[in-house]
């Protein structure tokens, strides 16, 4: 009989686990995470999903195919993808090393079902404190496009460093909230300068702020790490430039872009600033209008910030070099 009480226990508490995660949030036509709901401002519906899976074909290429930018010479065995979204920066990293084992974390539970054995997924809330038994395990830990979804980013990376072997590595990969154009600054009356403005202004209302990258660099050295990078590479929106590899850039990130004007502006006008659904709309069609025109010659820093946590694992490149 004992048995079979806790039994039925933990199957009311899976059951309530479950409904926490599954029971999705709808609001202004888009579906939002139930998992620490509130906290991420993004919707996580199909249409997001899509957005979030051209937006890492993006970064492939800017990175000329790779996956990260860290020199990493040795074979990765533990690696961590926190705020994984749709997983497929796992998925792809699993795949290229079979060896390996790679997790991946996030608010939605919307990662497919069929992914590399060597790969596992779990919701889990990165701000939240990292498991104690989880310290010096990874040798490698990446983040990406978590603009706007974190309060404190020293707390972040001192969770990172804390996750990491000695001589492991952390990334992050992160476009600027901010665009600029070839001609210069974007004139006041811009539609973009408009909406990149407010945009800073709730977030900062918020208390994640979307244009961070900025400041990663230092951020991640002050909590220990050494050989820190910040590589920034220019990315063109729009067909504009010559350069046929540029160009291709340039239309994929066009189109990410009209495609992440509603999810990016729903949460911070309708629950930040509290605008109207009307003024909201008349905004973003602005915007749309702006970002289609390929005369203004629009881009956006990416940035590629890395660090290696201080010592060397046993027979790594450097520990040879070294010696």
């Amino acid at each position: 009989d004992a048995d079979s009480a806790i039994g039925s226990d933990m199957s009311s508490l899976n059951t309530s686990l479950a409904s926490s995660i599954y029971n999705y949030t709808y609001e202004n036509g888009r579906r939002y995470h139930a998992y620490r709901e509130g906290e991420y401002l993004f919707p996580n519906d199909e249409s997001e999903q899509n957005r979030l899976d051209m937006l890492h074909h993006i970064f492939k290429l800017v990175l000329g195919g790779n996956l990260f930018k860290a020199p990493i010479t040795e074979p990765l065995q533990r690696v961590l993808d926190f705020g994984t979204g749709t997983g497929i920066w796992a998925i792809d990293l699993a795949d290229e090393n079979p060896s390996s084992q790679v997790q991946g974390t996030d608010l939605s539970p919307i990662q497919p079902q069929w992914v590399p054995p060597n790969l596992k997924f779990v919701v889990d809330d990165c701000e939240s404190t990292w498991p104690e038994d989880e310290h010096s395990s990874y040798d490698f830990v990446h983040g990406r496009s978590m603009s706007g979804s974190i309060a404190n980013w020293s707390a972040l990376f001192t969770e990172a460093f804390q996750a990491l072997r000695s001589g492991g590595w952390l990334e992050m990969q992160e476009f600027d909230v901010w665009f600029r154009s070839e001609e210069g600054d974007l004139p006041a009356d811009s539609k973009i300068a408009e909406w990149q403005n407010y945009l800073d202004q709730a977030s900062l209302m918020f208390g994640k702020r979307l244009n961070v990258a900025n400041e990663f660099k230092e951020k991640i050295i002050a909590v220990g790490f050494e050989d820190v990078r910040d590589d920034i590479i220019k990315v063109p929106i729009g067909s504009w430039p010559r350069d046929r590899r540029l160009k291709e850039q340039g239309r994929w990130l066009q189109a990410q872009m009209l495609d992440s004007i509603e999810p990016i502006s729903l949460g911070y006008c309708s629950r930040i600033l509290k605008w109207s659904e009307v003024k909201t709309q008349v905004s973003m069609a602005g915007v749309r209008n702006e970002f289609l025109n390929n005369k203004t010659h629009l881009f956006v820093y990416c940035h590629f910030i890395y660090g290696r946590k201080p010592g060397f694992k046993h027979g790594s490149a450097l520990q040879q070099e070294s010696g």
